[in-house]
């Protein structure tokens, strides 16, 4: 799979030039477009193909519409993708009055291929960053919209033309994928693509919230109500009133205040705890879950009559190992906020095979996965761009071969096949998260047993050539899933199909948890 840093709109009435430039900006790992005049490029810029038009490079002398024209025109339709200019006449006149008409870089023909590259990269680093900026201060004022978000895949655009339609009603979204493929971000888009813009978007995170507190945040409680209620409090919905409420992971909701949620949803009103009547409130409800909730109702453990009021508009979202197309995109775009953040601006782009690479790799923690792994990246690279090197765990995966099936091949003696995926990188590490396990702890194994577990493998027998204890396999199977889902415990719990509190009694038992002698270790 080739890979690219982004696609190029090269605009000269000369084949001979036009020619030249496709081959620089193939080289330099991007796509290209061609247009052989001014009013053609401005038919690109203003249809549908603009989304995909990263960068402009643009010839100053050209019939019926000049480089200065299209700039104007350009600028005029607040189209704001960055524009190199390039003409054989380098007056101070000229220069000054394309850079006037919105132009972002000037240069004087014939240009040099590395100078030309430089520019390129920063250029789209610089973008990157702008178009960062903006979408935080829109996610902040609640005017995100779906413009906003970052995506060149069909599937995506499935999702955001679902959301389209979803934000032009107040009916109630149930938004399922896996942890880390954007749910926030599509909720926000909604909230600010509806009536509702610029008004309170309120996300809860249910599964971080300890079960004895869950109902006084939601719905609020008086002054007195409970030991230890010593003010009045007002509950998120009563904060999302006239806006939007976000309930993330909405599946670890208790029982019981599922029954409230759902009054809530039905009447439109509120018990916060404590009060004498109910509370009148008015809000959009946008839910997310990254487990399938009918499987919960299928277990008891979600009402059902709840599941159908939230599940009214469904809309999945992929994870990115299916859309592939987008992480070009949003490295450049990590890329340029860690580099402005950690101060490194000498680091501009990726390579086009680190960009391979990347997208060769599965990313089961999805975008935040890979933001985690380009903060990393930056903070790792001493050059111009992020390679290979900046990204060893990535590397290193994809560099494994494949686990043999039982069609192809069988396991070496001993071990076992756990279809897992390495350590995410640069997850930001809770002192829950287990560790790679200990070599001093398990030590080498006597001959005819010495190879170690190929990737993906647990080992089945112990070093006299025993079956290993249940317990000692479990422990380690508990660490290996806290490693691969960066300690995010309720995918745990989920992957491994036990509840979160059996999985806290566990990580006890095996000195697993916060604070525990194997966490210190």
């Amino acid at each position: 799979m080739q890979a690219i840093n982004g696609k190029i709109l090269i605009v000269d009435d000369d084949p001979i030039q036009r020619r030249l430039l496709q081959e620089a900006v193939v080289k330099f790992g991007y796509r290209f477009k061609t247009a052989e005049n001014g009013a053609e490029a401005v038919r690109i810029m203003t249809g549908p193909e603009a989304s995909e038009i990263d960068l402009i490079i643009l010839d100053m002398v050209m019939p019926e519409l000049d480089g200065l024209g299209v700039l104007q025109r350009l600028r005029g339709d607040r189209i704001a993708t960055p524009v190199i200019v390039q003409t054989a006449h380098g007056g101070i006149d000229t220069v000054v009055s394309v850079m006037n008409a919105g132009a972002q870089d000037f240069a004087v023909k014939p240009v040099a291929p590395e100078r030309l590259n430089v520019s390129i990269r920063n250029l789209l680093k610089t973008s990157a960053l702008e178009d960062e900026i903006t979408r935080f201060r829109k996610q902040a004022s609640g005017t995100l919209t779906f413009a906003d978000i970052i995506t060149h895949s069909p599937a995506m655009e499935r999702v955001i033309n679902l959301g389209k339609r979803a934000a032009a009603s107040n009916i109630p979204i149930l938004i399922e994928g896996e942890s880390g493929v954007g749910k926030e971000m599509i909720a926000s888009a909604i909230q600010g693509s509806s009536d509702r813009k610029s008004k309170p978007l309120v996300t809860v995170n249910c599964g971080a919230i300890p079960e004895n507190l869950v109902e006084s945040i939601l719905f609020g409680h008086e002054k007195g109500a409970f030991t230890g209620a010593v003010d009045k409090h007002v509950g998120k919905f009563q904060e999302a009133h006239g806006g939007t409420l976000f309930l993330d992971e909405v599946g670890e909701l208790p029982q019981e205040v599922q029954v409230k949620l759902l009054r809530a949803i039905q009447e439109g009103e509120i018990d916060p705890i404590g009060a004498r009547r109910p509370v009148k409130v008015d809000f959009r409800l946008i839910s997310a879950t990254n487990r399938r909730l009918i499987d919960q109702v299928k277990d008891g453990a979600f009402r059902e009559d709840l599941y159908y009021r939230l599940n009214v508009f469904p809309i999945w979202i992929p994870p990115l190992r299916d859309r592939r197309e987008d992480i070009p995109a949003l490295t450049r775009h990590f890329l340029a906020r860690f580099a402005a953040e950690e101060r490194k601006p000498q680091v501009a782009g990726v390579s086009a095979d680190t960009l391979a690479m990347l997208q060769a790799y599965h990313w089961p923690g999805n975008i935040r996965q890979l933001e985690n792994a380009v903060f990393r990246a930056v903070v790792l690279c001493d050059g111009a761009q992020l390679t290979a090197h900046d990204f060893p765990q990535v590397a290193a995966a994809v560099d494994q071969p494949a686990v043999p099936s039982p069609a192809s091949g069988s396991a070496p003696a001993g071990f076992a096949g756990i279809a897992e995926a390495p350590v995410p990188a640069a997850v930001p590490s809770a002192s829950v998260l287990a560790r790679p396990l200990d070599p001093a702890a398990h030590p080498a194994p006597r001959a005819g047993f010495e190879q170690a577990a190929p990737f993906g493998f647990m080992r089945n027998l112990d070093q006299d050539g025993h079956v290993r204890k249940l317990a000692d396999i479990e422990e380690e199977l508990i660490r290996t899933a806290i490693n691969h889902y960066s300690g995010r415990m309720t995918e745990v719990a989920k992957r491994l199909g036990i509840g979160r509190s059996t999985l806290y009694r566990k990580l006890k038992e095996y000195g697993l948890e916060e604070g525990g002698e194997d966490a210190a270790a």
